[in-house]
This record gives C-alpha cells, sequence and structure tokens, in this order.
C-alpha cells in the first residue's frame, strides 16, 4: 500500500467527517494518519479523477501536529479553487489569467474553517470563474465522475463532490450560485446543502455577492456531517445585508429527534425544456411514497411564476456582476482580462454586459427580487418542498461546455437545473439528497427547499430518509477502497 495500511485505508473510506474526528479525539488513530492516508490516496487515485487542481499537502501537514478541539479537528478537508480566501494559498478560479492570484487575507468562513479544526489538502477543481455546471476547465481539464467517466462530475463544485463521492476527502467546500453545490452533489451521490441568504457571511473582503445570490458551504457523504459544517460556519459579521432566523438549537441537534409531521409539496412538472427524463419522474415518485410511509402529508404543486423568465434576467445581472469582478481582479492581475484569456462563454457575458443600459440593468433586478418573492410566497404553505435536483440524469461530459461562445444557446442548455437558481434568486435553503440512482448506474438527487432561515426542517426530514433508506454503501466505480 506504500505509507499506510490497508486497513487504514478501509477505516478512512468507511468513516465520515464526524467519525474520523471522533476517531482522532478517542486517540485511536491520529490527525496525521489520517492527513498522510489522505495524501496517498490522491497520489494514487486523484490522476484518474482530476478532483484536485492546487495542493497544499504542508498546509494539512502542518494542521495536523496540533488540530485543536474543533468539531473536524485533523480531518482531511478541500477548500474550493473559487471564493474562499485563505491567506497564503493560491487560488485561481479555473482561469490562466489569474493562475499567480495568491490569498492574502482570511475570509470569515475560512476562519471559521480553520477554527474547527480541518486539514486543507488543496483546492478542487471547478470550471472557468464558475457559471457552469458541469467542470470542465481549459486550464485544469475536466474532473472526472467516479460513477461513469462518461458523463459530467457537475459544476461548479465539481471536483469537490467527485472527491468525496470517490472518498478522497470526507467533506470539501463547495458554493453555489445557480446549482453550484446541489448539481454536483446530484450527479455524484452526495449530499449537498445551500443554506438560507446570508447564512453564511461574505466579510470581511466583501459585503455582498450578486446580491445575495451566491452561497457557500460543503458536499459531504452524511447529513450529519452537512449540519455539523453549518453550526461550524454560520454566521453574520457586523453591517451583513442579511440576516436569517436561527433556532435555539443547534442544525446538529435537530438530527437527534423524530422529525414531526411534515407538510410536503412536491411537482413533477419541468418549469421549462424537456420534461422530466423518466428515471427522475421515477425517483419523484418513489421519495414521495418514502414520505407517507415516514407518516408526512404530501400533496402535488406546480409553481405559477414564470421561472424562465427569471432565469434570463437572472443572468443579466450576472453579466453585469462578472464584469464588475474581472475589472476588480484586473488590478491584481495588472492588466484587462482579454478575449483570448477566456472561455467563448464567458466572454460572451462580459460582452453581454456592455449591451445593458442602467435601466435594463434595474428593470432586471426588480425583476428577479419579485420572482424571488413570489417563489417564497407560492412555497409558503408547505414545511419542505420537493423537486428533482436536475429535471434530466447527469448529461455526457461536454454537453455544458463553455467553449460555446452563443450565450443564448448556451444558457437555454440550463433547464435541466431551472431548479436550482430559482432558490438562489428566492434565498430559500435548498438541498441535494442522494435518494436514487438512474437505470443507466449513476445517482439522481433529489432537491429538498425549506421556508426562509429553516435548515433544520430539510435536515431533519433529510436524515430521517437516510436513516430510512440510506446511501452510505453505495460505492463508484472509481473509489479508494
Amino acid at each position: 500500500m506504500g505509507r499506510v495500511t490497508e486497513d487504514l485505508v478501509n477505516l478512512y473510506a468507511d468513516t465520515d467527517a464526524l467519525g474520523m474526528a471522533g476517531l482522532i479525539r478517542r486517540k485511536q488513530v491520529s490527525s496525521q494518519e489520517m492527513v498522510e492516508t489522505a495524501i496517498e490516496l490522491i497520489e494514487r487515485f486523484d490522476p484518474r479523477l482530476n478532483t484536485i487542481v492546487i495542493r497544499t499537502f504542508e498546509l494539512a501537514r502542518e494542521t495536523a501536529q496540533d488540530p485543536g478541539d474543533g468539531p473536524f479537528a485533523g480531518v482531511p478537508f478541500l477548500l474550493k479553487n473559487l471564493g474562499s480566501m485563505w491567506k497564503g494559498t493560491p487560488m485561481t478560479f479555473g482561469l490562466g489569467y489569474t493562475r499567480d492570484f495568491v490569498c492574502s487575507v482570511d475570509s470569515e468562513m475560512s476562519k471559521r474553517m480553520c477554527a474547527s479544526g480541518l486539514a486543507v489538502l488543496g483546492r478542487s477543481n471547478t470550471p472557468e470563474y464558475g457559471w457552469c455546471i458541469t467542470t470542465e476547465p481549459r486550464l485544469y481539464g475536466p474532473t472526472v465522475n467516479p460513477w461513469n467517466p462518461a458523463v459530467t462530475a457537475g459544476g461548479s463544485s465539481g471536483g469537490s463532490a467527485a472527491a468525496v463521492a470517490a472518498r478522497l476527502v470526507p467533506i470539501a467546500e463547495a458554493s453555489d450560485g445557480g446549482g453550484s453545490i446541489r448539481v454536483p452533489a446530484s450527479c455524484c451521490g452526495v449530499v449537498g446543502l445551500k443554506p438560507s441568504r446570508g447564512r453564511i457571511s461574505y466579510g470581511p473582503h466583501d459585503v455582498d455577492i450578486w446580491f445575495g445570490s451566491i452561497y457557500a458551504l460543503c458536499n459531504t457523504r452524511t447529513v450529519r456531517d452537512a449540519a455539523a459544517f453549518l453550526d461550524a460556519t454560520a454566521g453574520t459579521l457586523p453591517g451583513d445585508p442579511y440576516n436569517p432566523p436561527r433556532g435555539e438549537c443547534s442544525w446538529s441537534s435537530v438530527l437527534a429527534d423524530k422529525p414531526r409531521k411534515q407538510r410536503i409539496g412536491f411537482t413533477l412538472t419541468a418549469p421549462w425544456g424537456e420534461p422530466f427524463a423518466p428515471d427522475v419522474r421515477a425517483a419523484v415518485l418513489d421519495a414521495v411514497k418514502l414520505f407517507e410511509s415516514l407518516g408526512h402529508e404530501v400533496e402535488e404543486y406546480t409553481f405559477k411564476v414564470d421561472l424562465e423568465a427569471a432565469w434570463w434576467r437572472y443572468n443579466d445581472i450576472i453579466a453585469v456582476e462578472t464584469a464588475g469582478e474581472f475589472a476588480q481582479l484586473a488590478k491584481a492581475v495588472g492588466r484587462p482580462v482579454t478575449e483570448a484569456d477566456l472561455a467563448p462563454f464567458n466572454w460572451s457575458m462580459l460582452v453581454h454586459s456592455a449591451s445593458l443600459s442602467a435601466e435594463q440593468y434595474s428593470a432586471s433586478f426588480a425583476a428577479i427580487r419579485k420572482a424571488g418573492q413570489q417563489i417564497a410566497m407560492e412555497l409558503s404553505p408547505y414545511d419542505v418542498f420537493i423537486t428533482p435536483t436536475l429535471t434530466q440524469p447527469p448529461r455526457p461530459v461536454g454537453y455544458w461546455s463553455m467553449e460555446d461562445g452563443d450565450r443564448e444557446r448556451y444558457l437555454a442548455r440550463w433547464s435541466d437545473a431551472a431548479f436550482m437558481f430559482s432558490f438562489n434568486i428566492s434565498g430559500l435553503p435548498a438541498m441535494s439528497v442522494p435518494m436514487a440512482m438512474s437505470g443507466d448506474g449513476v445517482p439522481i438527487g433529489i432537491q429538498f427547499v425549506g421556508r426562509y432561515g429553516d435548515e433544520a426542517a430539510i435536515l431533519a426530514l433529510a436524515g430521517q430518509v437516510e436513516e430510512a433508506s440510506p446511501w452510505i454503501g453505495r460505492r463508484p466505480a472509481i473509489c479508494v477502497a
């Protein structure tokens, strides 16, 4: 096996993040052993998967020497190659243009991740600058889906989800502006929780990003790891523009109690584009049957809000915000970004931003705020609302390639993810749960949506489902053990 034993590898692969932290706390294994096991497995398996594009093994080894007493003390972990600033670590955003960028400060989330004791082994692969639901950047090449290399691992947190699914790490950072936590969770068969708007602070470097439509958390194999990570990282700073309500109990504690009877809504109607694929429709109906067997009240509902119109308005906002972000990056790089620096789709977004007037931008902003309000109002009668994460099973590699410079054609392909951005603009918490498998043997995620500030309801239901119909024993074709 090399530096570590087969027994240690099997223990590592079978243990979630909290379980691993418990083993370390009880001195059944050392944090150094866990980190060295992770490093060896990454070196052996990641050339087949391409999940990790920046390695910080020495940083992880330093943490393992004295991981502290946080909830994840000594647990191997990946940052995403986009978003969180961890002082002294490189971050390229998947771009050759920013290949020399090194974080000069810590974001508040990074401080909290550090305090929890996580040992950062590197940064996971993302698509170029993130606005994509596959992970196939020019700079690093595609991340492979460990269940089937012919289909996408999802994006933009595809490297994180694939690494967790293949057991390279038990937990990895993920972020989400239109499905980027939940889509790869669905494609790779892991858990992906997008919290409520404002639950994770953007500070202190940023105040607001995309008007509260960017979210950060993680990909995990178990619901309890997602809850514990939320406990460790949630919180606002003075002056933050959003402050969601929070219960007195920790999110981890809600998993200990049997959920009360919940009113659950579900849909079988795609907002636009293709109808649900047969395997996806069957997965939703199977989920409904399980909820009923667990004693919950279930009701079908079809959205009235025009989500397709909101999708195009949202992309006006994103185009302008992205142009502003590249203007800021130009100060760090020392020159403006050029067409040669970017995949054709990203360049088309910058071109589109320049075509929008202030009046058009303002109208699009008002439209997505109104659509977000309508979504929240429509779903308010339900404790939890259910959709498929994607309306189709994972698409072939290349289907969402950013090499397509036709902006309208590229964005029209996102109809598979029509239920993703909806909960970015509305601010509601949403979670992809790996409840099903397709006939072709790839995962299908079911999305749980809660009321604003009520992550507890979806975590409690997901924990109940995990116990009633566990997915933890499923292993992909490419797996460390």
